[in-house]
């Protein structure tokens, strides 16, 4: 060996292992880095992964309550629908059954001529309501009264309504006619609907201003004549020996 070159060889071999060793620290350095940073963001994947999984499943959620709530939406809307039209139908299944009623109610200028044996009845009940002017609404008062009046047709048989509408001398006499008609209807209206009773046992008469009952100078007198009379007549007498007695039934149209 040439005493030369052993200085440059080894000089080569101290290098080659400081390079190898730094090659070694270097890997595992990196080793270490690589490991350092997977160990940091595994869980930040992790919890990635995982709020994307919920954020997932919550817009779902969201999509399945939205289409519900729509469909309970669609639901009622539709059962609202129902109901609005049986209303209609029930409502105009009431107008044309007071329509019918109305319509089979006996309306005369008065009861003789149409009532066969008028002498016959008695009279077991006489009640006045009274209106506003120009008005045919019953007030509270008036229906407590013919409320009263329908406690009589509990136990009257044979019998007839007799009701005269009228009105005070303002205004047109054909206006005061078809106003003193529309107050004896809503009499007739109330009772028939709320007691049922039969549309034929009403005789029906309007009068207008033709017939007063008080002086008509005066609020009060006005008042007064702004009425319907309800008389209940009956032609179910009773006979010297206590026996109940009828006479024909009344015809007329």
């Amino acid at each position: 060996m040439n005493p030369s070159t052993l200085p440059f060889k080894r000089l080569c071999a101290t290098s080659a292992a400081i390079l190898a060793s730094g090659l070694v620290v270097m890997l595992t350095v990196g080793c270490s880095t690589k490991n350092y940073v997977r160990s940091q963001t595994t869980p930040i994947i992790q919890q990635t992964n995982e709020l994307d999984t919920k954020t997932a499943a919550d817009h779902r959620a969201i999509q399945d309550t939205d289409a519900r709530a729509q469909a309970g939406i669609a639901g009622a809307m539709t059962a609202a629908g129902t109901a609005d039209q049986h209303a209609q139908a029930a409502g105009q299944s009431a107008d044309a059954a007071n329509k019918n009623a109305q319509e089979a109610y006996n309306r005369v200028d008065s009861l003789s001529g149409v009532v066969a044996n008028l002498d016959n009845y008695t009279p077991l009940a006489d009640v006045n309501v009274t209106f506003a002017f120009d008005k045919s609404v019953l007030t509270d008062d008036d229906k407590a009264q013919l409320d009263q009046l329908a406690t009589t047709l509990q136990t009257a048989r044979g019998y007839i309504l007799s009701l005269t509408g009228g009105t005070d001398t303002t205004g047109d006499a054909n206006y005061n006619y078809q106003l003193s008609q529309r107050r004896a209807d809503a009499v007739a209206n109330y009772l028939q609907t709320k007691y049922n009773i039969p549309p034929h046992k009403f005789y029906l008469v309007g009068i207008g201003k033709d017939q007063q009952v008080a002086v008509d100078n005066t609020r009060e007198g006005r008042a007064q004549n702004r009425r319907v009379e309800i008389k209940l007549l009956t032609n179910r007498g009773t006979n010297a020996n206590g026996t109940s007695s009828a006479t024909s039934q009344p015809t007329g149209q």
